[in-house]
């Protein structure tokens, strides 16, 4: 076998996106090591191909399979993940064809399989023969057309009939980069007019008090004042959940599945004196926490413990608010997390709702009787949100709905959901509950 020369932007993405389909490993946790031995001037393209093979995966697999005479063996996934980045620049990115189609044909060299040089080449200028024949042919494979798992795509036609189309185009485009101005360091208004000073063109985000709009995605060190707290990256829509929970000083609150750490500092930039009780499952994930606080200057308790599981770490103090931000499909945000199509399977959601149903039934009795719980989600399926919700209230007659001044999402008979895109914002479900 040839020696591997030194990795660039797409044999990197190549390896990076076989491990993702192969190993079914979490993208932004495979790129993130993959990054480190990169040359800085190939980062971005490196991340670029990736998350934009993930979330056209299935549209390109299909156009992959008609110019293919045989599928490649499984230890050549790197391969076939590499056609896939050919076939995405020449789709989808304003790399001129030529360069495309010559720098990732080099690539296999570098990933130390020369023998595939002509197989990539074949196949990509076949494509580029055949290009307006297989782009029609794709309208008849529903999967193809809109590039989601079948499973998933009956899920959102099932629950909503009349968005499911929406919803689906909404996950396939990149995200917008959202900021949440700390209050207690500025006010929204300043803001923009330091990242004016900075050339950062920037808009407010109407439904949210402290929310900006980026026009494009920077650097975070390139935010004035990031690194001293004065700005965080949080989509609206979960800047939304700080503004149902009725914040007041003297609070004791629970965030109780906290990581990492972006509704914890949100609450406490409103009252830094309320004592928060940050929890995560993980060890590993309150180091995220951490950070975030630091970065912040502000203090929560923190404690690794199943939240469920009460009695290893309650102290027996009740708290005034709890917020179950609950794991979840992540349904609401592929369009952040492309590789969710791919990790995610169909009986995954069922767990997930006994998970959910758990922490709400566990955490519930926490809670004082004025007090108020938040129950939100990333999800856009019924069954995590309004089904999880009207059956909780079913079997907790002293519970029920609180309806925030203003609705952070489109009302529904039980709690609010905002679909993927809604104003521009992330798809995300909310309910408040407080005793009778």
């Amino acid at each position: 076998m040839a020696k591997a020369k030194k990795l660039n932007a797409r044999s990197t993405a190549a390896r990076v996106i076989a491990e993702v389909v192969q190993k079914k490993h979490a993208l932004n946790a495979v790129l993130a090591k993959a990054l480190v031995d990169l040359p800085e001037n190939e980062r971005s393209l490196c991340q670029q191909l990736c998350y934009g093979v993930i979330r056209w995966h299935f549209q390109l697999e299909v156009i992959s399979q008609q110019l293919l005479n045989k599928p490649l063996r499984a230890k050549d996934g790197d391969i076939a993940a590499l056609l896939l980045c050919g076939l995405y620049q020449l789709r989808s990115m304003r790399t001129p064809a030529h360069a495309a189609l010559s720098e990732t044909v080099n690539a296999c060299k570098t990933l130390g399989k020369p023998w595939a040089t002509g197989l990539i080449n074949a196949s990509l200028r076949n494509y580029q023969r055949k290009q307006e024949e297989i782009d029609a042919s794709l309208k008849a494979h529903e999967v193809a057309q809109y590039a989601h798992p079948s499973w998933l795509i009956e899920r959102y036609k099932h629950d909503w009939p009349e968005q499911w189309q929406t919803i689906l185009a909404a996950n396939n485009q990149q995200p917008p980069m959202i900021l949440r101005v700390n209050q207690q360091l500025g006010t929204r208004d300043n803001y923009l007019s330091q990242l004016t000073k900075a050339d950062i063109n920037a808009s407010e985000v109407e439904q949210c008090p402290n929310g900006i709009l980026l026009e494009s995605p920077c650097d975070v060190f390139a935010l004035p004042g990031f690194s001293a707290g004065k700005v965080s990256v949080q989509d609206g829509a979960a800047q939304l959940v700080a503004e149902i929970l009725d914040l007041k000083p003297n609070l004791r609150i629970l965030d109780a599945c906290a990581a990492p750490g972006g509704k914890t500092g949100h609450i406490l930039e409103h009252y830094p004196d309320n004592h928060v009780v940050a929890l995560d499952i993980a060890p590993s994930r309150l180091q995220s926490i951490e950070q975030n606080m630091d970065r912040l200057a502000l203090n929560a308790e923190l404690i690794a413990a199943d939240a469920a599981k009460t009695e290893s770490w309650w102290d027996g103090k009740h708290f005034d608010r709890i917020l179950i931000d609950a794991p979840c499909s992540g349904t609401g945000v592929i369009r952040r997390n492309p590789d969710i199509k791919l990790l995610r399977r169909p009986d995954d959601i069922e767990a997930l709702a006994l998970q959910q149903q758990r922490l709400l039934d566990s955490l519930w009795p926490l809670l004082k009787p004025d007090g108020l719980l938040v129950y939100t989600t990333c999800s856009a399926l019924k069954e995590e949100n309004e089904q999880q919700i009207a059956h909780f209230l079913t079997q907790h007659p002293e519970a029920q709905e609180y309806e925030p001044p203003k609705a952070p999402a489109t009302r529904r008979e039980f709690g609010y959901q905002r679909l993927p895109d809604d104003d521009n914002l992330d798809g995300f479900y909310y309910a408040c509950i407080q005793h009778r």
